[in-house]
C-alpha cells in the first residue's frame, strides 16, 4: 500500500476543509462534487481521485468528528466516576463536537449512517465502540458481568439516538438535546443497576438481544 504523499495528503484536506465550508455556506443539498472541485481549484476528475463521491466526504468527515469526540473524551473517562457520570461526558462532548454541523445536521447525519460505505462504516463503529467500552471500563461499580461486554453495544446506539435528536433539534442552543441527555444518563444507569433484578434482567437481555444483532 502506497503512502500518501505530503501533496496528496494536504491536496485531501483541502477538499474536506472546503466541502466543509460550503456545506456550512450552500447548505448540504447545494453542494455538489463540481463546486466543490472549483472552489479547491481542482478539476472535478482531480476531485474524484481523491473521494469517489461528495457521501465519501461526509464519512471521512464524520471520521475526523469521531476522532476528536474520542480525543475529547477520554481524559475525563477517569476510574471513580459512576456510569452516570461517564455516560453524560461522552454524550456531551458528542453534542459539543457536533456543535458546527447543525445547520446542516439531518443531511450529515443520515449520510453518515448511510450503510453504502461499509469499510469507512466499520472504520466508524471501531473507534466509537473503543470509546464506548472505556466508559464502562471506568465506571465504578463496574456494571454486572453478565451485562459488561453487551452494554458498550447499547450506549453506541443510545448516542445515535441523541445523534438523530440532536439533528432535528431546533431548540436555541440544542436545549432540547441537552436536556435529553440529562434525563436518559441517570436512567439508563439505574437500569443497569436494577440488572441485577430478574425481571429486569430478562428485559434487558431481550434489549441487549436486540442491540447485538442490530450492531
Amino acid at each position: 500500500m502506497k503512502t500518501p504523499t505530503e501533496k496528496s495528503t494536504k491536496t485531501r484536506q483541502l477538499l474536506l476543509d472546503t466541502a466543509l465550508e460550503l456545506f456550512a455556506t450552500r447548505g448540504f443539498a447545494g453542494t455538489t462534487m463540481r463546486v466543490i472541485a472549483e472552489e479547491s481549484g481542482l478539476s472535478l476528475g482531480n476531485a474524484y481521485y481523491y473521494f469517489e463521491s461528495k457521501d465519501a466526504i461526509v464519512h471521512e468527515l464524520f471520521r475526523d468528528l469521531l476522532e476528536k469526540h474520542r480525543a475529547a473524551t477520554w481524559p475525563l473517562l477517569v476510574q471513580g466516576n459512576n456510569l452516570e457520570t461517564n455516560l453524560r461526558v461522552a454524550l456531551d462532548k458528542t453534542l459539543e463536537t457536533m456543535a458546527p454541523f447543525h445547520e446542516f445536521g439531518p443531511a450529515f447525519i443520515r449520510t453518515a449512517f448511510a450503510g453504502a460505505h461499509s469499510d469507512l462504516s466499520d472504520v466508524h463503529r471501531a473507534l466509537e465502540f473503543g470509546l464506548w467500552r472505556q466508559v464502562v471500563a471506568t465506571s465504578r461499580p463496574l456494571p454486572p458481568l453478565a451485562i459488561r461486554n453487551d452494554l458498550p453495544k447499547l450506549l453506541w446506539l443510545i448516542q445515535r439516538g441523541v445523534f438523530l435528536f440532536w439533528a432535528y433539534d431546533s431548540s436555541p442552543g440544542a436545549a432540547r438535546s441537552h436536556r435529553l441527555i440529562k434525563n436518559v444518563a441517570p436512567v439508563t444507569a439505574r437500569l443497569v443497576v436494577l440488572s441485577r433484578m430478574p425481571v429486569v434482567r430478562s428485559i434487558l437481555d431481550d434489549v441487549l438481544s436486540l442491540v447485538r444483532n442490530a450492531a
